[in-house]
This record gives structure tokens, sequence and C-alpha cells, in this order.
């Protein structure tokens, strides 16, 4: 069987313990393309290709069914997240990185009449980042008016597996 290259970073690029430090467009890509696999896994009530483009530590705590389940009460809302292909996320705080291949982005879409709000963990796998962990839920416009705090996502789309990343704070 041969072997998968791993992609490697671009020379050049920032780093952090040889993984490379996404740009802002990056950035914005890994959202709309999270948006995009969940939206199309709610269209279709199916959800094995989100689960087979994520990382490998998401596809053992998660089949198909369960991410049905999951996300079950953001599909019966009616929500459109492919509006979300429209805008620029808008991040509540830089990236995170909680270990030196794990990162976390939290913001939200400031669409009409709801606003959807995110927070999303990647993995660096196979040479590029990887769903990990996910919550998408809707928000309410009021939270994203100018000085008030950024839409925290609800219990619609309860987060997936982060708990093993996420740093405990004594």
């Amino acid at each position: 069987m041969p072997a998968l290259a791993q992609q490697a970073p671009a020379p050049g690029r920032p780093q952090v313990s040889g993984v490379p430090v996404p740009d802002p467009l990056e950035l914005n890509k890994l959202v709309w393309s999270t948006m995009a696999a969940v939206h199309h896994a709610n269209l279709a009530g199916n959800y094995s290709v989100l689960r087979d483009l994520s990382a490998t530590g998401f596809q053992v705590r998660n089949d198909s069914a369960s991410l049905a389940q999951t996300f079950l009460s953001l599909r019966q809302s009616g929500i459109d997240l492919s509006n979300t292909l429209l805008l620029t996320p808008t991040f509540s705080a830089p990236p995170k990185i909680l270990s030196p291949t794990v990162m976390q982005l939290r913001g939200f879409f400031g669409l009409r009449p709801t606003a959807i709000g995110f927070d999303l963990v990647y993995e660096w796998s196979a040479g590029r980042w990887r769903l990990f962990g996910v919550s998408i839920a809707p928000a309410s416009l009021a939270q994203i008016q100018p000085g008030a705090a950024p839409p925290q996502p609800g219990p619609q789309a309860p987060p997936l597996p982060a708990k093993p990343v996420r740093p405990r704070k004594n």
C-alpha cells in the first residue's frame, strides 16, 4: 500500500511547532467550508461526508447517526446556513491555540433576522486543518449591536468532542 505524503507547510509562512498558522483568509475558508458541510448534511440528513472530512478523533467519537441527532434542532429550525457563505465571519476572539496542533475559532455571522454563532475546533492532521469540534446555533441580533458581547451558541447544537482538548482552569 503506498504511503500518503503529508503536505509540507509553505516556506516563509509563520508556524507554531511546525504547524502553519492560518492567515485571515484561510481562517475564513475554514469556517465557510464547515458551514457549507453542515448545511449540506442538514439538507441531505446524511452526515457521513462531514464526519469523513473531520479529524480522526472526531470520527471516532461521532457516527453519522449521532451527528444527525446533534444537529436535529438546528435542522428543524429551518435556518439556511448557506447564507453564511455570503458574509465574512466576525471573530469574537483571535484564534485560540489549545495545543500545538489544535485551534479554536469563535464568532458569528450577523445575518438578519437571525445571526449564527459558532464555536469550532480544528486539528492539524494529514497536512491540513480538520474539524475536531463544532457548535453552531442561532443567536439574537441584539447580541451583536455595537458594544454588546458577541452571540454565544445556544443550546440547539451542543459542542461536540472538544472536551478532551480544552484545558482545565484551576
